[in-house]
């Protein structure tokens, strides 16, 4: 068998791994979207390096658009093999499907103005909204712990990540030539001392890994807590500076922990009066998805559930739904606090908020998690003095602040402990993606001093033959 990384190897987003059997069999790990990566975004996401209508059958790790961005494209150019996920990744992933395809078409409506004052040829999406709802005939739900047949000689079991809601680990048993090969794709993992999902779960032995490495070489911050640094902000941007505290998230994970923190500092009597605005529709679809999932909760949140009933409701929080409603909030002049996707600040209606307000030395971007670092999240984070958003180049005079400890991925010792049930020696081979290639290295040389004795950081389209 042969496997080649079409995405995410070497960079952090675009997660797709193509699994070719001796049978001719083709199965595809993860089809998702490359963002943040300049000008080279658009061209990589048109381009998958192999024949989509070729591909056999797909898994999907999780609802991520970075995992499932591009599987409307896929069936778009041919593919009508089963796509196999967990009950709630199935969920999440059509509301973030279609989300991602009314975001193209806006986005292409406006680029498209703009190119024909130039006389420029028009430009067409990736996929539409009704090729997102098309492909999802194509989903099958499988929960985890399951072993399942997804092909002549393959089969697979589900075992909790601890990323997001349904997130996923995927483990391979493949017959070929009357010897099994144990595969094992990591997706992301999470952290093991998440504040809402349970833990990343042990996983069988595994000859071969793909393995994500996002934070491959660094910790998250672990002396404060998110409520305690959500606090800290919103005081410093509301109440002493008396301007707007915008803060971009993802509409799945990130956003719920953040609406959990504030949650929780008015529990204790500690958040401050002031509007809360979720200006996201897709994140209020996300939340209550996610709020049909309880049971994937970790014994923390079980607990507080008994005496409250909503862990991500709290006094002054509002939800903005339509366009109007979003645009009415640049003609306040009031504090307040209002959380919108992306979290890379790359798209969505947190950068048109961005844009109406980074000039103002009152207001203040709080970045949330990872962004890519040619994104416009990733450019704020590394401290420009001035960036183009929607071709217009605006001077950044808002704070610029970032709370690492959030992110839902693992960082070095949470990946370091995903790993310690297996045996170092018996793993054959452990490949790098998801994740900046001077990270990897980083990784990879402590991975070597573990014990695993061949770690692989693959280019895009690299395929390599596995014995």
């Amino acid at each position: 068998m042969k496997i080649a990384f079409h995405g995410a190897a070497r960079t952090v987003t675009g997660s797709k791994h193509l699994l070719t059997l001796k049978n001719g069999k083709k199965v595809l790990l993860d089809c998702g979207m490359f963002q943040g990566l300049g000008p080279d975004t658009d061209s990589f996401n048109r381009e998958f390096g192999f024949d989509a209508a070729a591909v056999d059958v797909m898994i999907l790790s999780h609802a991520h658009i970075d995992h499932s961005g591009l599987i409307p494209k896929l069936f778009k150019e041919g593919f009508r093999g089963k796509i196999f996920c967990t009950p709630a990744t199935r969920e999440l992933t059509g509301i973030l499907l279609e989300d991602s395809a009314e975001i193209q078409e806006d986005d292409i409506k406006f680029s498209n103005k703009r190119r024909a004052a130039e006389g420029l040829p028009y430009l067409q999406p990736l996929y539409t909204i009704e090729d997102a709802k098309n492909c999802m005939a194509q989903f099958s739900e499988v929960e985890y712990g399951l072993w399942f047949d997804v092909t002549d000689g393959v089969k697979a079991m589900f075992t909790d990540a601890g990323h997001i809601i349904g997130s996923a680990c995927v483990h391979l048993r493949i017959q070929e030539d009357g010897r099994q090969t144990a595969l094992t794709f990591s997706g992301d993992v999470g952290r093991y001392r998440d504040v809402i999902l349970k833990s990343p779960q042990d996983f069988p032995q595994a000859d071969y890994i793909i393995m994500e490495s996002t934070y491959g070489n660094s910790l998250h911050e672990q002396s404060t807590t998110t409520p305690d640094m959500l606090l800290e902000w919103i005081k410093k941007a509301c109440l002493e500076k008396k301007g707007k505290l915008i803060m971009p998230a993802f509409s799945v994970g990130r956003t719920q922990e953040i609406l959990y923190a504030l949650n929780q500092l008015e529990l204790e009597n500690q958040l401050p009066p002031l509007d809360y605005f979720v200006d996201s529709p897709l994140s209020i679809e996300a939340t209550e998805v996610i709020k049909k999932y309880p049971s994937y909760f970790n014994k923390t949140i079980q607990k507080i559930l008994q005496t409250d009933k909503d862990p991500f409701m709290f006094n002054g929080l509002k939800y903005i739904k339509t366009v109007e409603q979003s645009k009415m909030l640049n003609f306040r002049n009031d504090p307040f606090v209002v959380i919108s996707a992306s979290g890379m600040a790359d798209a969505g209606r947190v950068k048109h908020h961005i844009s109406n307000n980074i000039e103002n030395s009152r207001n203040t971007i709080l970045l949330t998690g990872y962004c890519e670092p040619n994104s416009l999240g990733g450019r704020l984070m590394a401290g420009a003095k001035e960036v183009s958003i929607f071709g217009v180049k605006h001077e950044v005079n808002a704070e610029i602040g970032a709370i690492r400890s959030m992110s839902a991925h693992g960082d070095y010792e949470d990946l370091s402990q995903w790993l310690a049930h297996q045996e170092e020696r018996l793993v054959r081979k452990l490949f790098l993606v998801h994740g900046e290639y001077n990270v990897q290295v980083d990784f990879k040389k402590r991975l070597l001093k573990k014990g695993f004795s061949d770690v692989e950081i693959p280019e895009r389209h690299f395929e390599v033959g596995l014995s």
